[in-house]
C-alpha cells in the first residue's frame, strides 16, 4: 500500500510539472480565438502547421539559433576542460596553497552575478571585446560549480589506479586523458549539460556586452517575438516559447542516463 501511493504521488507530481509544456504545445498549434478562449482542451481541434512559419517569420531564429549553438558549444567545452582539469588538480596533485585555493573557488559560486555584473562590463571594454563573441564566451568558460562537481567525482576513483599509473611510468596528463575522464563520464556530461543550458538561456549578459544584432541570441529573439508579433497572436507567442525550448528538452532527453548516473554516483559516496 505504501508503494501504491508513493507512484500515485510520483504520477500526480509529474502531471503537475508536465501539464504547462502540454498547454503550451497545444495553444501553440491553435487559431488565435482557440487559443485565447477559456476551455480545458488542451489540443485544437485543427493543427494550425503555419504557426511554425509565420513565428520563424517573426523574428530572426535562424540568426538568434545559430549564435546561441555556436556560443554555448564553445563555453560548453571551455567549461569542460577547464574543469577536468582543474577538479584533477584539486583532487590528485599535491601543491602549495591547494585548499585555500579550492576554498576561493567554492566561495565564487556565492558571489550574485549582479555584483559582478559591471566589473566584468568594465574589463569587456578595456579588452576590447564589446561586441565580440569573446565577450559572449571566454567570461564563462570556467566556474566553481563545475570544478567542485569534477573533484568530488576525481576523489571517488580508487588510489589504486592513481598508484598502477605512476608505477607504470604514465604521467598526469596522459592518466587525466586515457583513465581518470572515462571513469568520471556521467559527472563531464552533467558538467557539460549545465554549462549549455546556463548559455543557451542567457538574456542579461549578452544584452549588456552586445548591440549588435547579429550577435543577438535566442533568449532575446524570444523577447523581441513577445514585444512584437507575439503581443498581438497570443497562440505564435506559445509557439515562440515550445521553438525556443525543444532543443533543451531533446537535450536533456539525450543525456538523461548519465546525468542520473552521475546523481546517483554522488548520492553513493556521500
Amino acid at each position: 500500500m505504501t508503494r501504491f501511493i508513493r507512484y500515485v504521488l510520483l504520477v500526480v507530481g509529474a502531471a503537475v510539472m508536465i501539464y504547462p509544456f502540454v498547454w503550451m504545445t497545444g495553444a501553440a498549434f491553435k487559431t488565435f480565438s482557440e487559443a485565447t478562449r477559456r476551455s480545458l482542451r488542451l489540443f485544437p481541434v485543427h493543427w494550425q502547421w503555419q504557426n511554425l512559419a509565420d513565428t520563424w517569420d517573426g523574428a530572426k531564429f535562424d540568426l538568434f539559433f545559430v549564435n546561441t549553438f555556436w556560443v554555448a558549444g564553445w563555453v560548453t567545452l571551455g567549461v569542460v576542460c577547464t574543469s577536468l582539469m582543474a577538479g584533477y588538480a584539486f583532487a590528485r596533485i599535491s601543491f602549495p596553497g591547494r585548499s585555500i585555493l579550492f576554498i576561493i573557488v567554492l566561495a565564487t559560486m556565492m558571489v550574485p552575478f549582479e555584483i559582478i555584473l559591471i566589473p566584468n562590463y568594465r574589463l569587456i571594454l578595456e579588452l576590447g571585446w564589446y561586441n565580440t563573441y569573446k565577450a559572449l564566451i571566454v567570461p564563462w568558460c570556467a566556474n566553481g560549480f563545475s570544478i567542485f562537481l569534477v573533484r568530488q567525482a576525481m576523489r571517488g576513483i580508487p588510489a589504486d589506479y592513481f598508484d598502477a599509473a605512476r608505477l607504470d611510468g604514465c604521467g598526469h596528463f596522459r592518466f587525466l586523458l586515457l583513465v581518470a575522464a572515462p571513469m568520471i563520464k556521467p559527472t563531464l556530461v552533467t558538467v557539460a549539460l549545465f554549462a549549455f543550458l546556463g548559455t543557451y538561456n542567457s538574456l542579461m549578459w549578452p544584452l549588456v556586452v552586445t548591440s549588435d544584432e547579429r550577435l543577438r541570441m535566442v533568449q532575446y529573439g524570444l523577447v523581441v517575438f513577445a514585444g512584437g508579433e507575439g503581443a498581438q497572436r497570443f497562440n505564435l507567442l506559445m509557439c515562440a516559447a515550445a521553438i525556443v525550448i525543444t532543443p533543451t528538452v531533446i537535450l536533456y532527453f539525450a543525456a538523461q542516463r548519465y546525468f542520473q548516473d552521475s546523481a546517483l554516483g554522488a548520492g553513493l559516496k556521500g
